[in-house]
This record gives C-alpha cells, structure tokens and sequence, in this order.
C-alpha cells in the first residue's frame, strides 16, 4: 500500500469548470488496458454522445489514437475518467490514469482533467439493458463494443451538467 493509497485529490473552482464546461469541445476517455471508450460533446459543449471504442495493446497505441481524434475532432479540452477508490483515494489503477492523462496533456496541448468514473461502467449496463427493454436488439458483442463509450458518454454528460466535480491531479 504505498504512498498512493492515501492520496486523495482536491476538486478544481467550480466557476472555472462550469464556465468552460458550455464553451468547448469536449472529448471524454474511458481508458482500459486493451479498450478504450471516447465520447465526444456537441461543439457548445452541452450534449455528451458516445463516439468510439479504440482496441489498443500499449498505453502509447492508446495516446497515438486519442491524439488523431483530438486533431481530427478539433477537441479543445479532454476529460479523462479516474476509476478511484470506493473512499476517493488513489489506488494503482488511477495512478496510472493520471500519469498517462498528464502525459497525454503535453502531447496534445490541451488541459486534461480528471473525474472520478467509478459508476460510469454500471451506468453503462444499465443503458444497454434499458434499451434491449425496449426492444432494440444488442448482441453480446454489440454491447462489448459499445459499453466504454457509454461509459464516457455518461461521465462527460454529468461533467457538462456540472453534477460530477473535475479533479486537479
């Protein structure tokens, strides 16, 4: 348990974070060691949609392809998902995410900050098996595909209605 068991971060100005929340676009990052889910918000910076799932082998194969799809999507700010501990401190995992997310914040030159994700995934079930309810047919794979930008999609829409507090690292 060393050092990182008893770090806890401390939430940025809320001023600040809604501000900015409604003027730029906004990509969100699930990231997994083999999938990465992307969410990507409205150019206003007011509605999350699931963009992509990337399949990657290598933290590096991961920040190459975010970087396209910032290029590419004109992404003024990243909001990396923070899978914490159940008592908000960091463990292995959310390190990890901070030090890539700092990382990936020199490659790109844009600010990247930090939510905490520890629901999004079941959030993210529960879309899925809201909409199989529904009617919609989603197969095993279908759903395996989709389930990280969910994810994202559910974290970065909570961050824009200003209900989930970003983290400074």
């Amino acid at each position: 348990m060393g050092r990182d068991a008893h770090m806890y971060l401390r939430p940025q100005s809320a001023f600040v974070i809604l501000h900015s929340a409604f003027t730029m676009r906004t990509l969100a990052i699930d990231l997994g060691a083999r999938r990465v889910g992307l969410a990507l918000s409205d150019e206003g910076g007011r509605f999350a949609t699931p963009y992509e799932v990337l399949v990657v082998g290598s933290p590096r194969q991961a920040s190459d392809a975010v970087a396209r799809v910032v290029e590419r999507e004109g992404v003024e700010r990243v909001v990396l998902g923070l899978p914490l501990n159940m008592d908000e401190s960091v463990g292995p995992q959310a390190r990890q995410a901070l030090d890539w997310g700092r990382a990936l914040a020199s490659r790109v030159g844009k600010p990247v900050v930090f939510v905490d994700e520890r629901l999004s995934s079941f959030d993210a079930e529960q879309q899925i098996i809201d909409r199989k309810r529904g009617g919609e047919r989603i197969t095993r794979q279908r759903r395996k595909e989709q389930l990280d930008a969910i994810a994202a999609a559910t974290f970065l829409q909570a961050f824009l209605d200003g209900r989930l507090p970003a983290y400074e690292a």
